[in-house]
This record gives C-alpha cells, structure tokens and sequence, in this order.
C-alpha cells in the first residue's frame, strides 16, 4: 500500500481528502522501512510491466538456486523487492538513520525555513514540543514546518487549497507527516477539535472578516487556548490588510500582551493567556 501526504480536509473542494488526527512520531527504523517501501513502489510505477515480469523470473530463479522448494506468491514478490532494492542501492538502515538524524537537526534551524533566529515565533516557542499549534493562514510553509520539527503537532489551516496542499507536501517531504495536518477553511467557519497550547495568524486569516467576525473568532480561539498559552499575530503596519494593532488590545484585555516591530512594515501582536493558580 503506498503512503499518502499528510491529510487535507477541504470541505468546499471537489475532491475531499480524509482529514485524520496526529498521531505519534513514527520510530526512525519504521520510517526507514516506509522509505524503502516506497522507493521500491516509486521504482515498479517507472517501468514497464514486461520489464517488472523480467525481475520476477529474475526472483524465481535466485530462489530456486537457494534451494527454496516453496516458492510461493509472497515469497517471490519479497524477492523482487530485494533485486529492485538492490538495483537502487538503496542504503543500509545505518546509514539512512545518520542521513536522517542530520537532516532532523538541520530541520530544527529557523533559518531552514527562511524564518530569523530572533523572531516572536522562535522566541515564544522554542519548547513547542508536545504542544498543539494551529498555524492559521498558513500561506507559506516555514512556520508550519518549523514548529512539526521542534515537535509540535500543527494544524494548517488556510482558505485556498493549493496553499493548504503546498504545506501537506512539504510534510511530505521533510518526513513530518504525523505532525502536521491541513485544513481548508477560513477562520471566520473553523473550529478547534483540539486544546491548543498556541495560535500563529498571518495577515491573511482574518481577510474578509469584518470586526463582529473577527471579535467572534478571537474569542472562540481564546476559549480553545490553555493556561499559559500564546497568540502571535502578524499585522502589516500599513495598508489596506492591516490589522489594527488597537483592535487586538483591545480583544485580548487579561492577556499579557506586548507589540514587536520587525522592519519598517511588520508588526507583531502577542498575547499570553494568564495562568490561573489552583484554589
């Protein structure tokens, strides 16, 4: 069975893709025999059935010489997946995982992701591990990406599919598939299925929201939000897609709440939900 992208749910799109919850990182050994698996599936699409009809004589008789008597249906197949892995030499599990284990390190670098060291996101949430991030406007798919890296389970949620589909591959192929997830939908007819431990807004998730709508989903972002949790919202500091900075002051009273200028056209708004101490 070949694995599919991180699923998409896009109830307004033509083709419905199934929308699944996070599951638990996959253990690097059974990521590896994913990869294998679909190296070698990848390989049996690319060529001809003559050619693939070729390997499995190839298979039938390596058995034989092996003094395989049974020579059954699932051990022949097993036996071509070998010749065809051998064919790609394909490296051994050692040395995928040292390859993977970099890899993973280097994802883990904002700067991978054309995000600055220094920004609100890196700051806030550098121990995103274990926590449930939505990325809401999710355009572009460095901060998405980067969070799923540092362990976070991300829902992407973006109005436009192809947007929401970039991201979902993306995961694809950076091998986080179980951390992240996307949904189409805009902000204004979304809800959380989940506690979020964090909120991410582009500019974007709010356009076409007037401030009734806007109030209404702050609100129900703020409910689904647990103690201690953070709201990093980018706003452009001019223009017609600016979303007022007094606005947001105002919606998150109770909050701690601070503006961080970054250039002379970005604005960043966080906010972080109070605490509250058992009785």
């Amino acid at each position: 069975m070949r694995n599919s992208p991180s699923a998409v749910s896009c109830p307004h799109s033509s083709t419905l893709l199934r929308r699944i919850p996070i599951s638990s990182p996959r253990s690097l050994k059974y990521e590896y025999e994913l990869y294998v698996e679909s190296e070698i599936e990848d390989y049996k699409d690319s060529v001809s059935r003559g050619a693939l009809l070729k390997i499995g004589d190839e298979a039938v008789e390596s058995l034989r010489k092996a003094d395989q008597i049974a020579l059954t249906e699932i051990l022949v197949w097993q036996e071509v997946d070998r010749l065809i892995a051998r064919r790609l030499r394909l490296p051994t599990y050692a040395t995928w995982k040292r390859r993977r284990l970099k890899m993973l390190e280097e994802f883990r670098k904002p700067e991978h992701w054309g995000i600055a060291p220094d920004e609100a996101l890196v700051r806030e949430l550098a121990d995103s591990g274990d926590c449930h991030v939505l990325v809401a406007g999710a355009e572009r798919e460095g901060p998405a990406l980067y969070l799923a890296a540092r362990g976070a389970a991300v829902t992407a949620l973006e109005s436009a599919e192809d947007h929401v589909e970039r991201v979902v591959k993306a995961a694809h192929a950076a091998g986080l598939t179980e951390r992240v997830r996307g949904y189409c939908a805009d902000l204004g007819g979304w809800s959380p299925d989940v506690a979020l431990h964090a909120v991410v807004c582009s500019p974007s998730a709010f356009a076409g929201l007037d401030a009734s709508d806007r109030a209404r989903v702050i609100e129900v972002l703020q409910s689904a939000t647990v103690d201690g949790g953070v709201h990093l919202v980018d706003t452009i500091a001019a223009g017609s897609d600016r979303l007022p900075i007094e606005e947001l002051q105002t919606r998150y009273r109770g909050w701690t709440i601070s503006v961080e200028r970054t250039g002379a056209s970005r604005e960043t708004f966080m906010a972080r939900k109070a605490t509250v101490s058992a009785a």
